[in-house]
Order: structure tokens, then sequence, then C-alpha cells
């Protein structure tokens, strides 16, 4: 099972930015397009970390890494990051499904177009962490991951941005690693509707909200 997250933060230039973190009771298994623990595999926590608008380091894997030795998260876990504020966090369940999602969508852009010679902001980010009761085979994690980022889609055009998400968008979905196989992870599927549902739910909320970055908000 996975923990609902826990908000703490992280002393960073006179300033406390926050960081959002979900535990596991026991090993997960897991997929991601994160980071840090990307990939499909054993997983124990998830970390989304605020970052300021101007981030640029180039090893955001060894970022995610320190973040997490300094929360003591043990094993493998998932590192995301997000120029949002972690703490504006949104969270739908259906059916078993836990879905959460945080929310910037400063840099829309459609997959398939055309690449600008610059983007005049690097870090907007709709991260999205689903929590799935049962185990899925690695076929069915994959499809999850498509699921979710269709379901995602939606929620965006819904809220009349004609985009298909942000440069930075990231997914990770976390099961069980025992109990019986699910093949199917598809938006028809036992498992897939309610995960696409959950995460529609929280992006069109998250959307629909005024986000102004972490970053460019006023100090004390």
């Amino acid at each position: 099972m996975l923990s609902e997250p826990t908000l703490t933060s992280r002393a960073e230039d006179g300033r406390d930015v926050p960081l959002l973190v979900w535990r596991a009771d026991g090993p997960l298994r897991a997929v991601s397009t994160g980071p840090l623990g990307g990939g499909i595999g054993v997983r124990h926590w998830v970390l989304n970390a605020t970052v300021p608008m101007s981030y640029d380091r180039e090893d955001p894997a060894r970022h995610l890494a320190e973040l997490a030795a300094d929360l003591d998260l043990d094993g493998p876990g998932v590192g995301l990051l997000t120029g949002v504020d972690v703490a504006e966090v949104l969270t739908r369940t259906d059916t078993g499904i836990r879905a959460w999602a945080t929310v910037g969508l400063g840099t829309p852009v459609l997959a398939a177009a055309p690449t600008p010679a610059a983007l005049a902001q690097r870090v907007g980010t709709v991260n999205i962490v689903v929590y799935v009761p049962a185990r899925l085979g690695d076929a069915a994690l994959v499809n999850a991951v498509a699921t979710a980022t269709e379901a995602k889609t939606q929620a965006i055009m819904e809220l009349g941005l004609t985009a298909t998400g942000t440069p930075t968008d990231a997914v990770t979905v976390l099961c069980p690693v025992d109990g019986p196989e699910a093949a199917y992870g598809g938006p028809r599927s036992t498992w897939g509707a309610p995960l696409a549902r959950a995460v529609h739910a929280a992006v069109l909320a998250g959307g629909a909200r005024p986000v102004v970055p972490w970053s460019d908000r006023p100090t004390g």
C-alpha cells in the first residue's frame, strides 16, 4: 500500500522549499517517467520536489537522490520535480484507484508541434502519481502510463488549452508486487478505466485553479 503523501520542506537560499513524500509500507512494482527511478522496477517511495522556475541543474537525478537521502528514504524510489508548490496536490479516487496530481500549465505544448527556438520556462510540469490496488503486468504498467497521459490530455483540452501537456510532465504508476496479475491497463480495462477517471478528475481540478509558480510568490 502507498501512504497518503506527507508535506515537508528543505531550507534553500533562505527559503523553505516544499517537498511531498509518499512512503510505501512494503515494496511496490512501479513504472515511471521521472528523472530518478524511471523505468519499471520495485520502488519504496515517491518524492515530488518543488524547484524554482530558474532551475537549471543538469543532474536532476543526483539532486533528487540527495534530497531523498536527507529525508532518510531507504531503498530505490521515484523522484519528480516541478515549479508548482507541491502543497497544492490534488487527490482523486475511483474504484480503489488513488491519483495525485500537481498541475502547472504555464508552458502548454502540443506534443507534435514544431519545436520553438527556446522555451520561456523550463519547469511548469504536470506530475501524476497513481496507486493501483492490483498487480499489473509489465505491459499493463506501460499501458497505464499511456492511459494516464490520455486522461491528462483530455482534462487539459477541457480546460480550454490547445495542448497535450507541458515539456516536462511525468507519470508514475505503482501497484502491489503480489497477487493475480492484471494483463491490461488501457482506458476500457478493469483497472485502466477508473485510473483514467481519477487522473482526469485530479488534473481537471488542479488546472481549474490559478497557479502561481512557487518561486514567483513573495517571501516573508
